[in-house]
């Protein structure tokens, strides 16, 4: 039975000694003295526990003298004022104080607020409610969440962009905070919002925006992108005050951020891209508009109908939010971009090509044509190379095919699959190892012009026929092609039946020609050539006999 409190025990003293009790009755009932059994009868409330005195320790006798050296610095230069460390060894060397440095420092911590305070000069700390007008003010942040991507950990960042009178919120996940991820988190919360804030949009001290501080005012040298990127969409921007000291200058999206990841990411997300998790992002914020915040007796989105109509209309022409780089082309087929290096088209070795670089993805372009296209890497140092932008030069060196870091990053991808593997082995059985994986790189190249599910069904026609060549996979692909955009013939086999050999492709492109649609020749003209010709050649005859 748990133990009662003495609120309880005097109550039940009283409840017992009402019900007709004796006092020594209530003394051995609650295994209390006479004198705890008189006080309950007297007073419903326990009188409050007396305060035992500090007890003394060897820093008692030195005290005054810390205080005094506390009050001294007061007016002494900021650089030149005593540290614990100072004060204890003044303690030892001037009155031969037999003190530990940690009282000194204990003491000196507690002690120093309540003689700045004393002293009128601490600043007040002092918080005055506001008051937003609706469609004229919002809030804008970063935080890192920890996700399980593709069965990895990793941290990535939520964008927060709330209105501050209704509170309504939009939420987006990057792999990083960097400038292009600030600026995507904005565009998609001004088109989810249907609007600009008129009034200003408060803001952190993000090396997005800004440059340099100016001070310690206010003032902030800021980034020119950020500059244009404001006046595209008509935002005016307020800064806070740098660290904690200016977190409640923008406390309604330090909040909503931390009741976003504690209601949403916990437990921690498991998803496969970052595209499914903003999904599921997307879904949350529209859950979240039914709640309400604090006492308020309109939910988020009542409050949010209300302020929609106030927001400034978007700007018709998009904004380009990706950052350009113009890497050169390694040995290897790669370009640097950032911390980490992404392949492209071997043709492109030596060249500079021009990279877009988005939050969430990249694209390599060569004389304005795109070339390449990487999903973006979270981790620093990675390297992504796709298989296809190596194939022209595994044609002509099939040895280096089998340990390429490219053919191993396709198998992690699942882009070379087992029905892959089974169809290069058979290859080599029949033409040799350099033939057969050659085979197999003419068959990766037709990836270029049919989808990869349609290639993977090819090969496995194709295998189960005996048939080792890259013809034999492009037709067999092109009829997969075929079957889901055409409906079925009607001499299709039947499950029972067993499948046709497999033709070549020349055979099967003389069988399936066009229609020719142009006309018959006709030598009709060249009549009219002849009967023309025999009639001056008869005047001229006519002319010489006369």
């Amino acid at each position: 039975m748990p133990r009662m409190s003495k609120v309880e025990l005097y109550a039940a003293t009283r409840r017992d000694h009402r019900g007709g009790m004796s006092m020594r009755e209530l003394e051995r009932t609650h295994g209390v003295t006479w004198r705890t059994v008189r006080k309950a009868l007297d007073s419903a409330w326990p009188e409050p526990r007396k305060e035992l005195p500090p007890r003394a320790t060897g820093l008692d006798p030195y005290k005054p003298v810390i205080d005094e050296i506390l009050r001294m610095d007061l007016d002494a230069p900021r650089k030149q004022r005593h540290t614990v460390t100072r004060i204890f060894h003044r303690l030892i060397e001037e009155h031969g104080a037999d003190v530990s440095y940690g009282m000194v420092r204990y003491y000196v911590a507690a002690r120093k607020p309540e003689i700045l305070a004393a002293s009128g000069k601490a600043p007040l700390e002092a918080f005055v409610p506001q008051t937003h007008q609706a469609g004229r003010e919002a809030e804008v942040d970063f935080g890192d969440v920890t996700v399980r991507l593709a069965g990895e950990l990793v941290t990535c960042y939520l964008f927060s962009f709330r209105l501050s009178y209704s509170g309504r919120a939009v939420h987006r996940v990057f792999a990083s905070c960097g400038q292009e991820a600030f600026f995507e988190g904005h565009v998609h919360a001004l088109r989810t919002l249907g609007g600009v804030p008129r009034g200003k949009v408060r803001y952190d001290n993000l090396k997005a925006a800004v440059a340099r501080g100016l001070g310690l005012s206010r003032a902030r040298v800021e980034a020119d992108r950020w500059i244009a990127f404001k006046s595209h969409y008509g935002i005016e921007s307020f800064y806070c005050r740098p660290g904690i000291e200016g977190a409640h200058e923008r406390g309604g999206v330090e909040g909503q951020i931390g009741y976003f990841r504690r209601n949403h990411f916990v437990p921690v997300p498991e998803v496969s891209s970052l595209t499914e998790l903003n999904e599921m992002v997307e879904q949350w914020d529209r859950q979240d508009d039914a709640r309400r915040i604090g006492a308020r007796s309109k939910t988020v989105a009542e409050c949010f109908a209300i302020e929609r109509p106030l927001l400034m209309p978007l700007p018709e022409e998009p904004f380009e939010t990706g950052r350009l780089f113009t890497p050169r082309v390694d040995r290897y087929g790669q370009i640097p971009v950032r911390t980490n290096r992404y392949s492209v088209p071997i043709r492109l070795i030596g060249k500079r090509v021009r990279v877009m670089l988005h939050a969430s993805h990249m694209v390599v372009y060569d004389q304005n044509v795109e070339v390449a296209r990487h999903e973006r890497l979270i981790a620093k140092g990675a390297v992504r190379r796709d298989l296809d932008h190596y194939l022209e030069v595994l044609v002509r060196k099939p040895g280096a095919f089998p340990g390429s870091t490219a053919l191993e990053q396709a198998r992690s991808a699942s882009r070379f699959t087992p029905v892959h593997d089974a169809w290069w082995a058979q290859a080599r059985k029949v033409h040799g190892e350099r033939d057969g994986t050659r085979a197999l790189i003419e068959v990766l190249l037709l990836g270029r012009h049919l989808k990869h599910e349609h290639i993977v069904a090819g090969l496995a026609a194709a295998l189960r026929a005996g048939a080792m060549t890259a013809d034999a996979v492009a037709l067999e692909a092109r009829k997969a092609a075929q079957a889901e955009t055409e409906p079925a013939p009607s001499d299709r086999p039947s499950p029972g039946k067993a499948p046709a050999n497999v033709t070549s492709l020349h055979e099967w492109k003389l069988t399936h020609l066009p229609p020719d649609t142009r006309p018959l020749p006709s030598v009709a003209p060249y009549d009219q050539l002849l009967r023309r010709r025999r009639a001056s050649g008869g005047d001229h005859r006519e002319g010489e006999a006369q």
